[in-house]
This record gives C-alpha cells, sequence and structure tokens, in this order.
C-alpha cells in the first residue's frame, strides 16, 4: 500500500493534469476585446445639442443604456463598460473638434488598442437626418476632426459612424448650422435614431465592421 502510494504521488508530480482539470478547460470564458468608441463633438454648455456635437450625443446615450459614468481624463471624458466580452472605452474629446486626434491617439496608446478597434461616430452633412452609414475608410471630406484624426494616426484607414444631420443651409451658412442646434422635427427624428446607432456600435464590437455595415447602413 505505501508503495502505491509513492506512485501516485510520483503520477502526480509528472502529470498533474487531471479529469477535472480537463473538464474545466472547456468552459473557459471568451478572451475580452477591447474597443475604442469616439464620439466626436465640442466641449462647452454653448455646444450642447448642436448637430456637430451628435458624436458626443450618440455615446452618452450608450453609456447612459449601460449604467455607465463618464469621469474627466486626459484629452477628454472617458468611460468603461462590457457588452458580452467586449470591453468598451467610450470617448467624448476635451480638445475641440479640431484637435481630436490627440484623444483617438492618447487613448489608442493608453489602453493598446490597434486602429481596426476603433470606431469614429461623426456627423455627416451629405447624409439625411437621422441616416445611419458606418465605413472602414475613406477621406475625412472637409471634416475637421476627421482629418485631424487621420494626421495623428497616419491613415484614413480607421472605421467611422456617420450620422446624418442634413444639408438645409444658405451659401456659406454651414458654420451657423453645424454649430446650429436641431428643430424639433429633426429632433424627434434623431431621438428615434440614436438607440440605432448604439445598437450599430455595439453590432461592431461584436460581430465585426463587415456585419455592421450590412445590417445598419442606411437604416
Amino acid at each position: 500500500m505505501l508503495f502505491m502510494n509513492i506512485l501516485q504521488k510520483i503520477f502526480s508530480a509528472l502529470f498533474p493534469s487531471s479529469p477535472e482539470t480537463e473538464e474545466n478547460t472547456g468552459n473557459e470564458e471568451p478572451a475580452t476585446m477591447k474597443y475604442l468608441i469616439v464620439g466626436l463633438g465640442n466641449i462647452g454648455n454653448e455646444y450642447d445639442g448642436t448637430r456637430h456635437n451628435i458624436g458626443f450625443r450618440v455615446v452618452d446615450a450608450l453609456a447612459e443604456a449601460q449604467g455607465a459614468t463618464f469621469q474627466d481624463k486626459r484629452y477628454g471624458f472617458v468611460c468603461k463598460t462590457r457588452v458580452k466580452n467586449a470591453e468598451l472605452l467610450l470617448l467624448k474629446p476635451s480638445t475641440y473638434m479640431n484637435l481630436s486626434g490627440n484623444a483617438v491617439r492618447y487613448w489608442m496608446q493608453q489602453e493598446k488598442i490597434p486602429v481596426e478597434n476603433v470606431l469614429i461616430i461623426v456627423d455627416d452633412l451629405s447624409l439625411p437626418v437621422g441616416a445611419i452609414r458606418m465605413k472602414q475608410n475613406g477621406s475625412d471630406a472637409g471634416h475637421n476632426g476627421l482629418k485631424h484624426i487621420a494626421q495623428m494616426l497616419s491613415t484614413q484607414n480607421y472605421n467611422r459612424l456617420k450620422f446624418g444631420i442634413g444639408n438645409d443651409f444658405p451659401r456659406g451658412g454651414q458654420v451657423d448650422f453645424v454649430l446650429g442646434k436641431f428643430s424639433p422635427e429633426d429632433n424627434k427624428a434623431i431621438n428615434e435614431k440614436v438607440p440605432v446607432a448604439c445598437d450599430a456600435i455595439k453590432a461592431f464590437a461584436l460581430s465585426g465592421m463587415q456585419f455592421a455595415m450590412c445590417h445598419y447602413n442606411n437604416k
């Protein structure tokens, strides 16, 4: 009996895995993936509710739905939330629109998030009010926030969710238009589409950009 006990100890030392251990390996949770979700806008009460701040509005809505709270951090307001096995870092840059790239690059480096896991939510004049279009790359189309992000990342190949704000303004009136607030009628349409944009963000994190584009573009 003593000899058998010694053999068992030697065997256990040489082969530490057991049937119980093998059963547990099948129950391991999938690895957590990190995503940086950036809503573009300008800080300050005078910009609250403006067309140019639709990116802030979308990430605010997502944070509220997830029960997450923003904290004032370097280069922006930040909060973290989880959707299944995806960890979302929501960011509202405090750099003002034209220097948004500083915040994006900093938080990518800080959290070690690759560019393919970054999604920028931005207002778009070329789309009807409330229309959503997701793209994996493209030009900045004259948008200063996107232009600075491309400069800081040295690439235009980053994901974006474009949120339509319309273009009903006279010649030369673009600045006043984007910094103006939505009409009551447009605001109603925006309120209906913001939750759709939040669903598109979650689809991007859980199923990838191709899936999100197929299911949410022009929805």
